[in-house]
């Protein structure tokens, strides 16, 4: 495994597994999957609805609980610090364990100025080792972060082969912030697993699209988090250590960006009040 060392000093694995829409009835049995096959950061969030599988996973492992690295995510419900503190306290209990090693702000929407307070209270206390952000762009991102007592360690973004986040890595590469990926592999869309340059890569080496563009990405400074709930899958997420591409093969893959969201834009009046409808 290789690892990222935050701005606080705290440790992080390049590769983590996700459970981002897992079953909650599967989480369980799903992370157990993740943590036989070697995986030892685990990224949920209290949108999700599967802390509590991944808790009992924890548990259930029998590992250390210092073996694990466990990021979660505050909803846009929880916004604001009363309700971000109580909801911290939460997913504590539902992780089962005294601390989580990274607490990010799902969404720039709502008091998440509220939020970051409860957040830097947490990190005072000893329940948080590392607090960060997720889905804040630039501007966003350079409003708190110069706000922030405690600055972000992280930011969690869409970042894959066809929106690699150039300015964003430029920004939070400038103060010290680790880029993280939420779907690497952009969850299929433009034909994705059949991309001609991945494959051809990839091929040279016996590997396959995913674990083309995984090993981009890592070799790019990008945290990872895929998700699979087929241990198959997770084994082959998993094992992208053993190659390196070339400073070729890589310009082959940053030519792939398109620099724009497959997603949504959180710049788009529609996407906005689409957000608001959740709360």
């Amino acid at each position: 495994m290789e690892y990222v060392t935050l701005n606080n000093g705290v440790k992080m694995p390049m590769l983590g597994y996700g459970v981002y829409q897992t079953p909650p009835q599967e989480t369980e049995r799903c992370v157990l999957d993740a943590i036989s096959v070697g995986y030892r950061s685990i990224d949920t969030a209290q949108a999700y609805g599967n802390e509590e599988g991944v808790g009992n996973a924890l548990v259930k492992s029998g590992l250390p609980r210092e073996e694990f690295f466990i990021t979660t995510k505050v909803w846009i419900t929880n916004a604001g610090y009363e309700k971000a503190k109580a909801s911290i306290q939460e997913s504590l209990k539902k992780l089962q364990t005294s601390y989580i090693d990274l607490l990010l702000i799902h969404q720039p929407f709502g008091d998440y100025y509220g939020t970051y307070r409860a957040m830097e209270e947490a990190y005072r206390e000893g329940k948080v080792r590392a607090i960060g952000v997720s889905n804040f762009y630039p501007d966003r991102f350079l409003d708190i972060h110069h706000f922030a007592e405690i600055k972000p360690a992280v930011n969690q973004v869409e970042t894959h082969v066809f929106q690699q986040q150039k300015i964003a890595k430029e920004y939070l590469k400038k103060n010290g912030v680790q880029i993280e990926s939420w779907g690497p592999f952009a969850e299929g869309k433009k034909d994705f697993f059949n991309n001609p340059v991945l494959k051809e890569i990839g091929a040279g080496y016996g590997k396959s699209v995913a674990q083309t563009a995984l090993r981009f990405l890592i070799q790019s400074g990008v945290v990872v988090i895929p998700k699979s709930t087929h241990k198959e899958r997770m084994e082959e997420n998993f094992n992208v250590f053993d190659f390196s591409l070339t400073a070729d093969e890589m310009a082959k893959i940053e030519a792939l960006d398109g620099g724009e969201s497959l997603f949504f834009s959180h710049y788009d009046p529609q996407t906005v009040e689409w957000f608001m409808t959740l709360v």
